[in-house]
């Protein structure tokens, strides 16, 4: 009998092979060839602490074709591009019921890798057999590559939504990482006005200026930008995109009184930060985790139009048998790399 083949994290800096032998799929469950799986901060994070992740996580930006159908599935086909994501609100959670849908506790769940239809394993993997609610085709116009980022798109696309910024609002991007500038190009769609982003990597740096932005800096040169910009006023809106702790404060001091501080990067420690200055000067404070189904929808649709470019991003592709390493290289800081792509078939 075939067998699929999978990467799973054993503990700290630890990762365990396993295998499956390849069935068909249970009633409402698709099986999913996986071509491209994307590395992202939440999956290095995992696998340096050891146990963090819910398994199904380990493994999260995924696209495939379907190789498999289950009984009752309905709308998908063998064959069919996809991308792992969540299924639309449910309508039947606390939350549904409550009339709050776009918080639905089972979006949530998937999301986060907790539903109770979530797989054994995620997509560092040959194949993965996942609910039917979780894939999402993949229009004709995108690339591998390019559904290969749609799920950090998503993300992004999900924190510019829910900043809902006025438009021509002038904006800091804190960080220039694959989220930052994901995050950037989605504001800019959104109508952001003047924009600023920030990175200590000279190779990030370049691939902001690459992808049409004219102010990048380094931190040290932030302030110094941002006053001249706005005449010592501050931003309206700033995206703080790295998670690092030691940075929340200072980010909440880019803002300009009765402005808008967006965290969209999750630091894994606490942080000080002053509540007076931030209730003094009455910020909205926002924070955004994950996404909704509509945002997988929106970001497909951006990438196609060619309004987010996400092909720059990539600068490098790795079979299962290199994850380590690449793991421990992105973990370092020293890496050259944005965003790497896992490809199962290679060895």
């Amino acid at each position: 009998m075939p067998v699929d083949r999978y990467l799973a994290v054993a503990g700290p800096r630890a990762l365990r092979e396993g295998e499956v032998a390849v069935t068909k799929p249970g009633p409402g469950h698709v099986v999913v060839d996986i071509a491209y799986t994307g590395i992202c901060g939440t999956d290095i994070h995992g696998y340096t602490d050891g146990h963090m992740l819910p398994p199904a996580v380990f493994g999260h930006e995924w696209t495939g074709s379907i190789s498999a159908l289950g009984d009752g599935v309905e709308g998908l086909q063998v064959g069919q591009r996809v991308v792992g994501g969540v299924g639309p609100a449910c309508g039947r959670c606390p939350q549904c019921v409550a009339g709050h849908t776009r918080n639905c506790d089972t979006v949530f769940a998937e999301a986060n890798g907790v539903d109770a239809d979530a797989p054994a394993y995620g997509a560092f993997a040959t194949r993965v057999q996942v609910s039917a609610r979780r894939v999402i085709p993949v229009p004709e116009g995108l690339s591998e590559v390019e559904a290969a980022l749609v799920e950090p798109t998503a993300v992004t696309f999900h924190a510019v939504r829910r900043v809902a910024a006025e438009y021509g609002a002038i904006t800091v991007v804190q960080g220039a990482g694959p989220i930052g500038l994901l995050t950037a190009q989605n504001a800019r769609n959104a109508g952001a006005g003047p924009m600023i982003i920030s990175e200590p990597s000279p190779a990030r740096r370049a691939l902001a200026t690459k992808l049409g932005f004219p102010h990048v800096v380094e931190p040290a040169e932030l302030r110094t930008v941002l006053d001249e910009l706005t005449r010592g006023l501050g931003a309206d809106v700033v995206y703080e995109c790295t998670g690092v702790p030691s940075l929340l404060q200072p980010s909440a001091e880019l803002v300009r009184r009765g402005g808008t501080l967006a965290l969209l990067g999750y630091p894994l420690e606490n942080s000080s930060v002053s509540y007076g200055d931030w209730q003094s000067r009455e910020l909205t404070v926002i924070g955004s985790l994950a996404y909704h189904h509509e945002d997988f929808v929106g970001a497909m649709h951006g990438i196609a139009a060619g309004r987010i470019d996400v092909v720059p991003l990539h600068t490098g592709t790795f079979g299962l048998s290199s994850l380590q390493d690449i793991l421990e290289e992105l973990d370092s800081g020293r890496s050259k790399h944005t965003k790497v792509l896992i490809d199962p078939k290679q060895p």
